[in-house]
C-alpha cells in the first residue's frame, strides 16, 4: 500500500512538472495552449537521442532537455503563438492541435514510430525498502527533482521582481506598459520556461511513461485535468491536482485494473461538480 503511494507521488510530481507551463499559459497568458505535449515530446526525444546517438550520459542530457525546448519555445512564441493571444480561445484551440497533429507527423517521419528506449545509470536501476515500503530509485530521484523545481517555481513566482511583473502584465498589460515594465518580453520568458519545464518532464517521464510520437496526444487529457482540477491561478491547485490525480492513477489500476483510467476521469468528474472553478480557483474563496 505505503509503496503504491510513494510510487503514485512520483508519478504525480512528474505531471506536475510536465503540466505546470500548461497552467501558466493558460491561467496567467490566457492562451490555451494545447501543443504543451509537443514541448514534452522534444525533450524526450533530446534526451533519447542524445544519449542513442551522441554516447551523453543520462543526467548530462537533463539541461538540454530543458534549454532547447525553451529555446524553440521562445522562437514559436515570437513568431506563432503572439499574434494568436488576442483571437478567441477557439482559435487558440484549432491552432495548438494542428501544431500537434504537425509535430507527431513529422517526429515520426524522421525518427520512427517505434516506442523509444532509455538505459537508466545503474545508480537509478532497482529498488530498496526503508521500514518495509519499497522504495524505487528513479522514482525517488523523480521526487527530489520536481520537488526542488517546484519550490524554485513557487520563489521565482511569489518572491521575485520578475514574478511581480508577471501578475502585473497579466493583470492589465497596457498599464503595465505604461509603467516600463517590456509585456512582449515577459511573456517570451514565461512561455520559453514553461516549455523548457515540460520538455525536462518529458525527458524525466520517458521511461515511466514511454516516448513515441503520439506522446502529445496521448497524455493532453491528463495535462488538461491537472489544470483544470487544480485551477489556474496558483502553482499550488495544480501541484495538489497532479499528486491526486497520480495516485488515484496508480491506486487505480492496481486494484481494479480492468477499469483503466476510470478512477482517474471519476475523481475529475466528482472534483469538477464539487467546486467547477478547480480547487484553487478564483471562485473557490467566495
Amino acid at each position: 500500500m505505503l509503496t503504491l503511494l510513494f510510487d503514485g507521488i512520483a508519478y504525480g510530481m512528474l505531471l506536475f512538472v510536465l503540466a505546470v507551463g500548461l497552467a501558466v499559459t493558460l491561467g496567467l497568458m490566457n492562451f490555451v495552449n494545447l501543443a504543451h505535449g509537443a514541448f514534452a515530446m522534444a525533450g524526450g526525444y533530446v534526451t533519447v537521442l542524445l544519449m542513442d546517438r551522441a554516447g551523453v550520459p543520462f543526467l548530462a542530457t537533463l539541461p538540454l532537455a530543458f534549454l532547447i525546448p525553451a529555446a524553440v519555445g521562445a522562437v514559436a512564441e515570437r513568431t506563432l503563438y503572439r499574434p494568436m493571444y488576442k483571437r478567441p480561445h477557439l482559435d487558440h484551440v484549432l491552432f495548438s492541435i494542428g501544431i500537434v497533429f504537425m509535430t507527431v507527423a513529422a517526429v515520426d517521419y524522421i525518427v520512427g514510430s517505434q516506442q523509444q528506449i532509455i538505459k537508466l545509470p545503474e545508480f537509478l536501476q532497482g529498488r530498496f525498502e526503508i521500514a518495509g515500503v519499497g522504495i524505487g530509485k528513479y522514482r525517488l530521484f523523480i521526487v527530489i527533482v520536481c520537488t526542488v523545481l517546484t519550490a524554485i517555481l513557487q520563489l521565482i513566482l511569489a518572491r521575485t521582481r520578475f514574478g511581480s511583473r508577471l501578475r502585473a502584465a497579466v493583470d492589465d498589460p497596457r498599464v503595465a506598459a505604461g509603467l516600463g515594465i517590456n509585456v512582449n518580453q515577459v511573456f517570451s520568458v514565461t512561455f520559453a520556461v514553461g516549455s523548457g519545464l515540460a520538455g525536462l518532464g518529458g525527458a524525466l517521464g520517458a521511461e515511466v511513461l514511454g516516448l513515441d510520437p503520439s506522446f502529445p496526444l496521448k497524455f493532453m487529457i491528463y495535462f488538461l485535468i491537472v489544470v483544470s482540477v487544480g485551477g489556474t491561478t496558483t502553482i499550488t491547485g495544480p501541484l495538489l491536482a497532479a499528486l491526486l490525480l497520480g495516485i488515484a492513477d496508480v491506486m487505480g489500476k492496481y486494484y481494479v485494473p480492468q477499469l483503466g483510467a476510470f478512477v482517474v476521469y471519476a475523481l475529475m468528474v466528482a472534483i469538477l461538480f464539487w467546486r467547477p472553478q478547480g480547487l484553487f480557483g478564483r471562485g473557490a474563496t467566495k
